[in-house]
């Protein structure tokens, strides 16, 4: 997980006129940065929806918050995308990955190996 600090120093970053919070359009300016384009209006959605104080500006209490809440979403779905893949090599009754599942999934997947071969990839990975 993303330490505190590296969201402090982002959100230092966009606080334009350094007063300690960030306006929508700091925040709009932010977020176009990663890629993303939020429409204005969005954007004063998003403020009110984590703004603590009711000000209409996000502090950096409320932009850590916020921050820790979107990067943990993600682990969530990387962890569920991880157990999926986990699933598509496993075979029924077993909760690992042998080296016949292996060699099944690489079989669909277009590589031809031997169940030797899938045994040592999984060895050289332990």
């Amino acid at each position: 997980m993303i330490n505190s600090n590296v969201y402090e120093c982002i959100f230092k970053r966009f606080d334009d006129d350094g007063d300690g919070k960030l306006s929508p359009s700091e925040l709009r300016g932010c977020v176009e940065t990663i890629g993303e384009e939020l429409l204005m209006e969005e954007v004063e959605e998003l403020v009110a929806s984590i703004d603590s104080d009711g000000d209409g500006l996000l502090g950096l209490e409320d932009f850590v918050g916020w921050m820790k809440r979107e990067h943990r979403g993600d682990e969530e779905r990387k962890m569920e995308e991880l157990r999926e893949a986990f699933r598509m090599y496993v075979m029924e009754g077993s909760e690992c990955i042998t080296p016949k599942s292996l060699k099944r999934m690489l079989r669909r997947l277009g590589e031809s190996r031997s169940v030797e071969e899938c045994y040592v990839m999984i060895r050289q990975l332990m």
